[in-house]
């Protein structure tokens, strides 16, 4: 009989709303990971130059701690631990010129090394500055530099690993942390076929037993109380089924991503482009087909570098006599309409797409306000005035077949969108 934590894990993998399906096989994970490796290393050079300020509300680090939060619920209140407090003077990084550089000091040290020991000397040497306020929540931003040597961290998680391995790991101290991180280094190794090289599949089953969606195994001498845990584990997994089912109905009869993607590709074919597909949704099924079919295989050779972003974008078009980007278009069916436009300022900042291409976030036409409001924020700034417009469904829906019939170049869809 296989050992409890292994049936524990197979159960959580099976679960359609543990944190394994909703957010370690979660497509949208992905686009993040460059685009908030860049947040950070802007955050870096602010305060290199001394213009970071000395405030939370505006600055660069409050856009990539908000791309964080949004990961799904595993990071959901990431940003409560950089919130400036005033009447704590928490977290002192705001204020505090030197505790601002040695933070600033950690980020780009662990953004150039490429060893656990060379992270764990990095925090070891924040930690010598016993900084108010600031303490392993910061693991939530290493981890999207180095998914693999650096565990997420939050309430949850230590109270699941609490209850799986017996420990009595406290919050706020980085000692505790590391120590943590070892020993999930140690399980992940153990069941390392069932979960991942990536440390956010242990970070989710961890949390997911310490939100209490799942009870951790019992001891393995106690016949009841194991008999009892297997069939609480049925229960959950009967209810998630149920919600799962539920969802897909709703799905159903709403418009999806993939759809609004496939009406862009045949668009864009139409009008007389070459269409590129993101490449994490080219094997995705639209219309009896893969969504990439008759779209372009590689990018053109001109993006040179800057094509490690460029190929997350949902759809782009080309001009098919140069390779000129023509327009980038970001689909936010359901997710945050802020992620979407943290990636166009990754574009825009680092990539020949923004200055000569159009930009597009094509979202529904009661999403209108949500876009209007994020691009007025001062973080921004730089992609809002490379004129990003806002492309709702219901133009799309209403005009593509005409736009593809009588329309040419990029004409019909800048008179259907709007700038905000």
């Amino acid at each position: 009989m296989p050992a409890a934590l292994e049936v524990l894990i197979d159960h959580w993998k099976s679960d359609p709303h543990a944190t394994y399906r909703s957010w370690f096989l979660w497509p949208e994970r992905l686009k993040n990971f460059r685009s908030i490796r860049r947040g950070l290393n802007q955050v870096v050079e602010e305060i290199d130059r001394g213009t970071f300020g000395n405030a939370y509300r505006g600055s660069a680090l409050e856009t990539v701690v908000e791309s964080v939060a949004e990961q799904r619920q595993i990071f959901r209140g990431a940003d409560h631990a950089f919130l400036w407090k005033p009447k704590l003077r928490i977290p002192d990084i705001y204020e505090n010129a030197d505790n601002q550089r040695a933070f600033a000091r950690l980020l780009h040290a662990c953004d150039c090394c490429d060893t656990a020991d060379a992270v764990i000397d990095a925090i070891r040497r924040l930690d010598s500055h016993a900084i108010k306020g600031l303490g392993p929540a910061v693991a939530n931003l290493l981890y999207f530099i180095h998914p693999t040597l650096v565990l997420p961290f939050n309430t949850a998680i230590v109270r699941g690993y609490n209850a799986i391995t017996g420990s009595n790991v406290k919050l706020g101290r980085w000692e505790h942390y590391l120590s943590m991180r070892e020993g999930a280094l140690q399980l992940n190794a153990r069941h390392r076929e069932q979960l991942s090289n990536d440390l956010r599949a242990v970070a989710g089953l961890l949390f997911d037993v310490g939100s209490g969606r799942f009870e951790a195994p019992p001891r393995a001498d106690d016949a009841a109380a194991q008999a009892a845990w297997l069939a609480d584990l049925a229960r959950v997994r009967e209810e998630s089924a149920v919600q799962a089912r539920r969802a897909a109905e709703a799905r159903d009869s709403d418009t999806t991503h993939t759809e609004i993607q496939g009406w862009l590709r045949d668009l864009g074919h139409a009008l007389g482009f070459d269409v590129w597909i993101a490449a994490n949704d080219r094997s995705r099924v639209y219309d009896g087909a893969a969504l990439a079919h008759g779209c372009l295989e590689r990018l053109p050779a001109a993006l040179d570098g800057a094509a490690g972003g460029v190929r997350l974008i949902d759809v782009v078009w080309f001009e098919r006599d140069d390779g000129h980007a023509a327009a980038a278009f970001e689909v936010e069916h359901s997710t945050s309409i802020h992620s979407g436009i943290v990636r166009m300022l990754d574009l825009a900042l680092g990539s020949p797409i923004g200055e000569r291409t159009a930009l597009f976030l094509v979202a529904p036409d009661e999403r209108r306000d949500e876009v209007a409001q994020q691009l007025r924020r001062p973080a921004f700034s730089r992609v809002a005035s490379l004129g990003i417009r806002y492309l709702p469904y219901g133009e799309l829906s209403k005009h593509r077949e005409s736009m593809a019939r009588f329309g040419s170049g990029l004409k019909p869809v800048l008179d259907v969108s709007e700038r905000l």
